[in-house]
């Protein structure tokens, strides 16, 4: 497996396309643990057709980065609550106020393939810490209350020269 290290663009928040409502979601029971309070890392692969030993055009790596910061926009009206803020009520519950400030974004590009991470993609995952949001982006992962809830890394795979 060859190493390698993410290139990132600076995170930014995305906010909602549009207005969405303002109110507050009280979290279940399950929610008050707090061994549950902390960010969990997710890693989902999606493949594209096409020669993956080219690399994209710089233009086409920017398209599908504001394509994918478009649909994230409208995707949080319907899913407003994401774009709020955790934070504890004075009875000790968990809630979520839905602020409309936003989820963090971070384009990322990689270059390997996403073949070179392994056939069938199963974890673990080598170098998993150039795949996921970065520390210096998130913070302490055990700090949640008054941070985004999510913390999006999109990375592009690609190898930008022919291996042997």
């Amino acid at each position: 497996m060859k190493i390698f290290s993410a290139r990132r663009s600076r995170a930014e928040l995305v906010a909602p396309s549009r207005p969405t409502p303002r109110d507050t979601k009280i979290l279940s029971d399950l929610d008050d643990f707090p061994n549950h309070h902390e960010y969990t890392p997710v890693l989902f692969f999606f493949r594209v057709s096409g020669d993956d030993d080219q690399p994209p055009p710089p233009d086409q790596t920017k398209w599908a980065t504001t394509v994918f910061r478009t649909a994230l926009a409208e995707a949080l009206v319907y899913l407003y609550p994401m774009a709020g803020r955790l934070r504890m009520l004075p009875s000790g519950k968990l809630a979520v106020d839905c602020t409309e400030e936003g989820v963090v974004l971070v384009a990322a590009e990689a270059d390997l393939r996403l073949a070179d991470l392994g056939e069938p993609l199963l974890p673990p995952f080598p170098c998993v810490g150039e795949l996921v949001c970065h520390n210096s982006i998130v913070g302490d992962i055990r700090v949640v209350l008054g941070k985004p809830l999510v913390f999006l890394q999109i990375p592009q795979f690609f190898r930008p020269y022919k291996s042997d």
